[in-house]
């Protein structure tokens, strides 16, 4: 394999540790070679930015840059949205790209943080609303390795939490596939019950859309993370991985959901 895609054997048994993932420009060939469509293997997230067509043609950005005989430093700024290429460099690169020109523009549009006029904005993930969306949600991102408790074993941590019986296993049910929507206002122990049982803050659990969205947007990036999907993003299109902020904003926002608090709720 490490022959077809121009790589080491080390770099090869470092992939397949998980150590390590492809550079964005291996992962066509790689995908030949498995004989998937890359898609399937590496799937990505919205339409392709500059980086994303250069490493789905297979080109590094030293490589991409040889065609238009310059340097990595105009396909760099591009491709990070720092400086918007030169008109002489489009159509070489649509054309090493295997793009048209219209293509690459709106792709650059993309790298810059633009959306095109046809492409809509949209949240990355679907927000939990309901109390039952927000269990089941809790229950299907259940750290990796662990098995999500059943009705029972939440009831049961329930009551013991709030030291009475309060909820049975089918009251947990009930909530759960949205046959009962609401817990009573006598019962707030419910709810924090839920939120010691899946490690949230309690307010995850009440109407408070704000709370729900920044905590799905963490448990999606801590799962991102868990199953390696960061590295496959940063593959595909970005050579430095991620940056030092975004690792801060993630170990920042991880730690509250372990404290109770949202970092930037001033509520």
């Amino acid at each position: 394999m490490g022959a077809a895609v121009g790589v080491t054997g080390t770099a090869v048994a470092r992939w397949e540790s998980g150590e390590d993932f492809p550079p964005g420009e291996k992962l066509p060939a790689l995908a030949a070679v498995l004989g998937e469509p890359i898609d399937v293997l590496f799937p990505r997230d919205g339409m392709p930015d500059l980086a994303d067509l250069r490493c789905d043609a297979g080109l590094s950005q030293r490589e991409a840059a040889e065609t238009i005989g310059a340097s990595r430093v105009p396909l760099s700024n591009a491709e990070r949205g720092k400086r918007k290429l030169n008109d002489a460099y489009i159509e070489p690169l649509a054309k090493a790209y295997k793009a048209t020109t219209e293509e690459l523009l709106v792709a650059q549009e993309r790298s810059f943080g633009n959306l095109a006029p046809d492409e809509p904005s949209a949240e990355q993930w679907p927000i939990p609303r309901t109390l039952a969306e927000k269990i089941t949600y809790m229950m299907t991102t259940y750290p990796p390795g662990n098995q999500p408790p059943q009705d029972a074993e939440i009831a049961q941590a329930i009551n013991t939490k709030a030291g009475q019986d309060l909820v049975t296993a089918d009251v947990i049910r009930a909530l759960r596939t949205g046959a009962q929507t609401v817990v009573g206002p006598q019962n707030p122990a419910v709810l924090e019950g839920l939120a010691e049982v899946f490690s949230v803050p309690v307010m995850y659990f009440q109407p408070n859309e704000q709370a729900a969205r920044q905590i799905t947007e963490v448990a999606e990036l801590l799962k991102a993370i868990n199953d390696r999907k960061i590295l496959a993003l940063a593959a595909r299109g970005n050579e430095d991985g991620l940056s030092p902020d975004m690792i801060s904003i993630v170990a920042n926002l991880a730690a509250g959901i372990r404290t109770g608090t949202i970092p930037g709720d001033d509520r």
